[in-house]
């Protein structure tokens, strides 16, 4: 098969390669991943701190919230993706399954779909028979359904890539709030937990090409609020005698 970057310009800009447009969407995914680790992590950790002093019931606290919110995003990711996979398997049974029942009819078929990319007929056809006796199947795929069988999602690596990015991203607001003193610990918390978000946001937009700052502020201003609700209820049941 050729090679994509070989016959288009150099625009580093324009991922025109399916594997560098997957890669980004994985990058994109582990920005996402690590950033939700952060948020509910830090949540946890410093609603515990405002209901209690207590370095071990925030460790605890904080550990249970890790542990659990990576088998969580990992289950969710598995299970999320196996379905895309069995659907996408699916679909390519199914064109391989048609294109030995009838090829003259699956020939035709991808040539009205080249003629409705604007293509004249006989540009079309020719296309459509070229491609189809270079690999019938992988045309299908990619002009009815733009799918590539070679390029299936594996629920295995999606969930452990998961996992670690939630882990990464939760170990940050645990540690703050471990290592630092009774007194600075929720504050200095607050602060490591922010940088850490804008940090995520500023590299999630720049991944998606999108606005930094916006995106930045988004993530901030979100991760603040969660912090801030739910040190709230923390406080208001260690005032209630519950911490």
């Amino acid at each position: 098969m050729t090679d994509v970057s070989s016959v288009l310009p150099t625009h580093p800009d324009e991922p025109h390669a399916g594997s560098l447009a997957g890669r980004l969407n994985w990058l994109r995914a582990g920005v996402l991943g690590a950033n939700d680790g952060i948020v509910s992590v830090a949540a946890v950790v410093v609603g515990v701190a405002g209901a209690t002093t207590s370095t071990s019931a925030v460790a605890t606290a904080g550990a249970a919230a890790l542990v659990g919110g990576a088998i969580s995003m990992a289950l969710g990711e598995y299970v999320s993706v196996s379905s895309q996979s069995d659907s996408q398997r699916a679909l390519i049974e199914k064109e391989r399954a048609e294109l030995a029942d009838d090829p003259e009819a699956e020939l035709a078929e991808l040539t009205a779909l080249w003629r409705a990319q604007g293509l004249s007929e006989q540009t079309a056809s020719l296309v459509a028979t070229e491609l189809t006796e270079r690999d019938a199947l992988a045309a299908h795929l990619s002009a009815e359904l733009h799918i590539d069988q070679d390029d299936v999602a594996n629920p295995w690596h999606a969930a452990l890539s998961s996992a670690v990015a939630f882990l990464a991203g939760a170990i940050l607001p645990l540690l703050a709030v471990l290592l630092t003193p009774e007194g600075p610990r929720i504050p200095v918390t607050v602060a490591v937990v922010l940088l850490a978000l804008a940090a995520t946001g500023a590299l999630g937009a720049r991944l998606g090409r999108g606005a930094v700052g916006r995106a930045t502020l988004r993530v901030v201003v979100g991760g603040a609020l969660a912090l801030a609700a739910t040190y709230l209820v923390g406080s208001l049941l260690g005032t209630a005698g519950i911490g």
